[in-house]
């Protein structure tokens, strides 16, 4: 990007009268610049609530240069945002800046524009993008007894499959849920990552290498709900990978379990285990074809008896028995299929979300 504004908007999960954002640099090799930062009430589309626009400042300047790997931080403003209420933050970068710090599948539109138009009532004509740029985390002050429960994940807690600009994603189902439930001190942080694994890298960091930044570091984090590991299975020999990456055991991916369970217990976060979901027949047709096999399932149905049996997680669950077909047991039930074999659409993460028992995440 180079003299242009991208507009991107993010749920709250609870509300609050004060709003402060975080970009981040995480990825970038040189520094970039913000020239201008605002939030606003989103509206439709590219839109803003008129009346609400808030212009930002960080440390007190209204630019900041962020360094490479660093996240920069904004003075709070004053923003009545409800529970489940949508905010737009619009940032400007007036140099050359590689997109190098980026959300690859959002499931949300982004706009971006030419020249510094952060204060905007809507941005005509903006490109439309559906990937996030650069705004990692929309935070807004809360009562001293709320509390964060992550949601610590993969495309499936990413959202793919889902409608998008929808928030059907099953954690933004579960944040419904717990304000239709009264829990309005409650807030779920998405850190789902589309093709993240356990153990290595690729599509963003291995687990065990953002574990502290993505979970540990969140303000008021006390419960973690783990879903990750169907890509450490399915990646493997397949085109995703480079050739001769050996294949973790399912004992590999347990161990990386384990060492997530010991890591979140030394900071006092309960962590619960979700199982994985049935995958055969993932991506028929297409180049991807061969992520599934049979003993891959292998694997899929070892690592899903030690989440259930093993007793290391404090809670468990099934997300595998809700989702699956009862006349096959290795396939997602049609219904609640995308199309892909792998992801839930909108109706299996709305099933997804309905069945957690809201007393294992410390609601009543």
């Amino acid at each position: 990007m180079r003299d242009q504004t991208i507009r991107q908007d993010g749920r709250a999960s609870i509300g609050g009268s004060r709003v402060r954002i975080v970009v981040s640099n995480e990825y970038g090799k040189q520094p970039i610049t913000i020239g201008a930062a605002h939030v606003a009430l989103a509206g439709a589309e590219s839109n803003i609530v008129a009346g609400s626009d808030r212009n930002l400042t960080f440390s007190g300047q209204g630019s900041i240069t962020v360094p490479p790997g660093a996240p920069a931080i904004s003075d709070p403003v004053d923003l009545q945002v409800p529970a489940l209420g949508s905010v737009a933050v619009s940032l400007y970068f007036p140099e050359i800046t590689p997109t190098t710090t980026w959300h690859n599948d959002a499931k949300q539109t982004g706009y971006l524009a030419d020249g510094d138009v952060t204060g905007a009532a809507d941005l005509k004509d903006a490109q439309k993008l559906p990937s996030r740029l650069f705004l990692s985390e929309i935070l807004v002050d809360a009562a001293p007894e709320a509390r964060a429960i992550v949601t610590f994940g993969d495309s499936i807690t990413d959202g793919d499959g889902s409608t998008p600009d929808a928030n059907h994603r099953w954690p933004d189902l579960l944040a419904e849920r717990l304000i239709k439930e009264g829990a309005t001190n409650v807030a779920i942080v998405n850190e789902g990552i589309s093709g993240a694994r356990v153990l290595r890298d690729r599509m963003g960091d291995n687990a065990l290498a953002r574990f502290d930044r993505d979970v540990l570091s969140q303000p008021r984090a006390d419960t973690v709900v783990l879903m990750m590991g169907i890509n450490d299975i399915g990646w493997p020999e397949t085109i995703l990978v480079p050739k001769g990456e050996p294949a973790p055991s399912a004992q590999d991916v347990i161990a990386g379990y384990e060492q997530l369970i010991d890591r979140a217990h030394e900071r006092r976060l309960r962590i619960l285990g979700a199982t994985l979901t049935p995958f055969e027949d993932t991506f028929h047709g297409t180049p991807l074809y061969g992520y599934y096999d049979e003993a891959k399932e292998a694997k899929r149905e070892a690592i899903n008896n030690w989440i259930r049996t093993s007793g290391k997680f404090d809670g468990v669950i099934d997300f595998d028995a809700l989702v699956r077909d009862s006349s096959d047991p290795k396939h997602i039930k049609a219904e609640y299929d995308h199309g892909d074999h792998l992801h839930p659409n909108d109706a299996g993460y709305a099933v997804m979300a309905g069945a957690i028992d809201l007393g294992m995440l410390g609601v009543k």
